[in-house]
């Protein structure tokens, strides 16, 4: 899911993109993904819809916290809740990017931005269009006239408030703050900055120099941050990118690409990659070794986008790759007792090293979720340790940045496999500038050997 910029915002009546977001929002927070929910919004609205809802995620602790001042009941209509906290969080944007101290600010990039009055008329607009919503018009409009009226006392006052001050939840401040004493605010504050858009280049189709020159004829800046990735300086849509249909290269975060280059492959190996939708880890290796791949998830429909992934990039070469839907953890259901020489094991995970790339998530997840997680993690990374031959590797994989569901993790594999000698490997990779002026996204790594 990608992150348009602002001005996508602008081709379409506001108080329709107001409502379209307001629909995305009220589905987040019955507990559906934002990714699916813009699936189901009209295509004409979609972008413009997707960087409003962006904007309200990374603001709706403020959202919620204004809103609980201003209505002393949380509405009745879920709808019209999730209209009155999109217009909100727009209304904060329109204010707080007129002042000139915030004109630097890299937030305001990508932050939807309009004039305080047009935000107003345009969300009491969008209630007066839907029959459901009609009956609250005065409501809207009264709370948003006062929010205008009394926004510095009552940001004061609601700043006091951990959720309204970081936009994450309180459970999710307090765990980082544990984890990461001395960089747990910048953590946070990089949530709400998006990623990057990062391009892995397909050395099998393409190199890395030809690849920057045609972006560079076309006008699209990039930095060559080595092992053929490419930084673009602005998002864009894959198709505006030149190369994509010919398979030139393909869109993964820089901590991602790290996966496929810590597993040490050799060509003629056999190879395993456990929980491969939506495909990117399987695409890397074949592309960095000839290897008889096994691509394994438990979705079928992700694992459709595995073998899309790999057609376009000319990797599904047959009898190279078998790509199979199965429960990793449930040997008995895919594998003919033949050991791997290497296993990749991403494992599912709370995702909470990719927030900035999905704001959804802080708000989907719950405390509960990371004892589930860490469960079903040790579940599939044990019966895999079974798939590994001896002499051979397993990569323990997550997008987490909760130690958790990373280090503690390692440790206990460790513990309770007297077989596994961990190797080197980076472990837990913050979202966060490292000194070279780029970031990636959240990741952790432990290479494991199993010895006799």
């Amino acid at each position: 899911m990608s992150d348009p910029s602002s001005g996508s915002a602008r081709s379409a009546a506001l108080s329709d993109i107001i409502l379209a977001s307001a629909r995305n929002v009220q589905a987040v927070l019955s507990g559906r993904s934002l990714s699916d929910s813009l699936a189901d919004t009209p295509a004409a609205l979609r972008a413009p819809a997707q960087a409003v809802s962006f904007h309200v995620m990374r603001q709706l602790g403020l959202a919620r916290a204004i809103r609980a001042e201003l209505v002393k009941r949380t509405p009745p209509n879920p709808l019209f809740d999730a209209l009155l906290l999109t217009a909100l969080a727009l209304l904060h944007a329109a204010v707080h990017f007129q002042n000139e101290s915030t004109a630097g600010a890299p937030e305001r990039r990508y932050t939807p931005i309009y004039a305080p009055h047009t935000v107003v008329d345009q969300a009491v607009t969008a209630a007066g269009e839907h029959r459901q919503l009609r009956p609250y018009k005065a409501l809207l409009n009264g709370v948003l006239r006062t929010f205008l009226r009394e926004r510095h006392s009552l940001l004061e006052h609601v700043r006091q408030q951990p959720e309204a001050l970081h936009n994450h939840p309180r459970w999710w401040v307090q765990r980082l703050r544990r984890a990461y004493p001395a960089q747990w605010q910048s953590l946070l504050l990089a949530a709400n900055i998006p990623g990057p858009m990062v391009l892995r280049v397909n050395r099998r189709r393409a190199q890395t120099a030809e690849v920057m020159q045609a972006l560079a004829e076309a006008g699209i800046n990039v930095v060559d941050a080595g092992h053929d990735a490419l930084v673009l300086a602005q998002p864009k849509p894959v198709h505006d990118i030149p190369g994509f249909d010919e398979g030139w290269w393909s869109v993964q975060d820089l901590a991602a690409q790290q996966a496929a280059r810590l597993l040490p492959l050799q060509s003629g190996m056999r190879v395993l990659d456990a929980c491969a939708a939506p495909g990117g880890k399987s695409a890397h290796m074949l592309e960095l070794a000839d290897i008889a791949l096994t691509a394994l998830d438990a979705d079928p429909q992700r694992l459709e986008k595995v073998a899309l992934t790999l057609k376009r990039l000319g990797l599904d070469t047959q009898g190279r790759v078998e790509v199979r839907c199965a429960d990793a953890a449930d040997l008995t259901s895919w594998w003919d007792g033949t050991p791997f020489d290497a296993v990749l094991a991403d494992v599912p995970c709370t995702a909470s090293g990719v927030v900035r790339r999905h704001p959804d998530i802080r708000w989907l997840r719950r405390e509960a979720d990371i004892a589930r997680t860490v469960t079903l993690q040790r579940t599939i990374a044990s019966a895999l340790w079974h798939t590994v031959k001896l002499g051979g590797h397993l990569l323990y994989a997550t997008c987490s940045i909760f130690p958790e569901e990373g280090e503690l993790q390692a440790a206990w594999f460790a513990r309770h496999h007297p077989d596994a000698v961990r190797l080197p490997a980076p472990g837990q990779l913050l979202p966060l500038d490292d000194g070279t002026g780029l970031t990636h996204d959240g990741f952790f790594y432990a290479l494991f050997a199993k010895q006799a």
